[in-house]
């Protein structure tokens, strides 16, 4: 009976040790039975020369268990996986916009290096900007070798024209402003409307300094807190443009991924240009502060937003047509979102993992806001990677 009980009881254990399976990290009871070896390379932006931190980097095994690492701040990365042919998955953000995929044999107890011409993040977004007076993220898109469409504000109010990107970018001090009629965008609901309905549906945008005043209304800038017309209400963001010339030292980087991607957790921020647009207040149930001054918000991303009245479209490229956004739940708790093919999803949801992204309740694209930007003279020191940053995890 003894031995029947003990026999029972190591059956039992063994189940257990089985149903851990391998995924995410190559736990205790793994390595016991399966055959690993590790993969090493360095993540690198199109150009080829812009290290990128905070890459995920992962492979999927047969049973659908993900194996993970990040890159380092300098782009290094060293993942342990099972042996055998395989591909590697290099992603920023979500992965919708940002992705390479390397297949690779890995060798039981050996390294194998990936050459850094292949592990060199593809653009798989369509970009636009609109374009400023003087900040020019296109300019910094480019030199990291991806390329962005030019777009009209008179193009913000065709619902067919912006729904083909997956990424806008509306530079401080947008030019088409006074090309409009109005001149005054706080009464442009189209526009608006357009931006809610593009987010809403998984597009993201970037605005800067007083490009505020596309999320909430205003004039070329938002003088002052107060009723707007843009599809941000007041109480979830406000603000006004009393920030002046001068040096804001010593600000910190809240986000620790951020943190880690970008190699740096202090920083100096140069304010070259007078009026800038000060957030006032923020709901901190809406938006996640990224760098800050003290208590002063001063870079905020959200992916809460939605419109439940916003008609449902297509946004972005085609070819994410067949990847998809979910959280994926690792054993040890914790949770990562990542982009896979869709016909994958079926075994994925039979692990646990949900449809989306980890962070926020809906399927929308992110908002990112700046008060800063790239200066007039360029000179934008630690400011450059943190920008960079934002381009690749929109």
């Amino acid at each position: 009976m003894k031995q029947s009980y003990l026999f029972i009881m190591f059956c039992t254990l063994m189940f257990l040790v089985s149903c851990k399976g391998g995924d995410d990290s190559i736990i205790q009871e793994d390595t016991k039975t399966l055959s690993t070896g590790t993969v090493e390379g360095k993540v690198f932006a199109k150009n080829g020369t812009k290290p990128v931190g905070g890459a995920l980097v992962f492979t999927i095994d047969n049973k659908n268990h993900v194996y993970h690492t990040y890159s380092n701040a300098d782009g290094t990365f060293s993942l342990v996986a099972p042996e055998g042919n395989t591909t590697l998955h290099i992603q920023t953000g979500n992965g919708l916009n940002f992705r390479t995929e390397i297949p690779v044999t890995v060798k039981k107890n050996e390294t194998i290096t990936v050459a850094g011409k292949d592990s060199k993040l593809n653009q798989i977004a369509k970009i636009a900007y609109v374009e400023g007076s003087y900040d020019e993220i296109e300019t910094i898109i480019s030199n990291l070798g991806y390329a962005a469409t030019q777009i009209s504000y008179h193009d913000l109010k065709n619902l067919n024209t912006i729904s083909q990107y997956d990424i806008i970018f509306l530079n401080c001090g947008s030019r088409n402003f006074t090309q409009t009629g109005t001149n005054t965008p706080g009464n442009d609901l189209e526009v608006f409307d357009n931006l809610s309905t593009f987010i809403t549906n998984g597009g993201s945008i970037y605005s800067s300094d007083w490009a505020a005043a596309y999320l909430v209304g205003g004039n070329k800038n938002v003088i002052s807190c107060g009723l707007g017309a843009g599809f941000i209400n007041y109480t979830q963001i406000c603000f006004s443009d009393s920030g002046s010339i001068g040096m804001y030292n010593n600000c910190s980087v809240s986000n620790t991924a951020m943190a880690a991607s970008i190699g740096f957790n202090t920083l100096d921020i140069q304010y070259d240009q007078p009026l800038w647009e000060k957030i006032q207040y923020y709901d901190p149930l809406f938006w996640e502060v990224l760098v800050e001054k003290g208590n002063e918000a001063l870079m905020v991303r959200t992916n809460k937003y939605t419109n439940k009245n916003a008609p449902k479209i297509s946004v972005g490229t085609s070819l994410n047509n067949n990847h998809m956004t979910i959280c994926h739940h690792t054993p040890n708790g914790n949770m990562i979102t990542l982009t896979i093919n869709q016909n994958a999803w079926s075994a994925h949801q039979a692990h646990g993992d949900n449809m989306g992204s980890c962070s926020g309740s809906t399927n929308s694209g992110n908002i990112y806001y700046t008060t800063f930007h790239n200066h007039a003279s360029g000179n934008i020191g630690k400011t450059g990677p943190i920008l960079e940053y934002v381009i690749l995890n929109l």
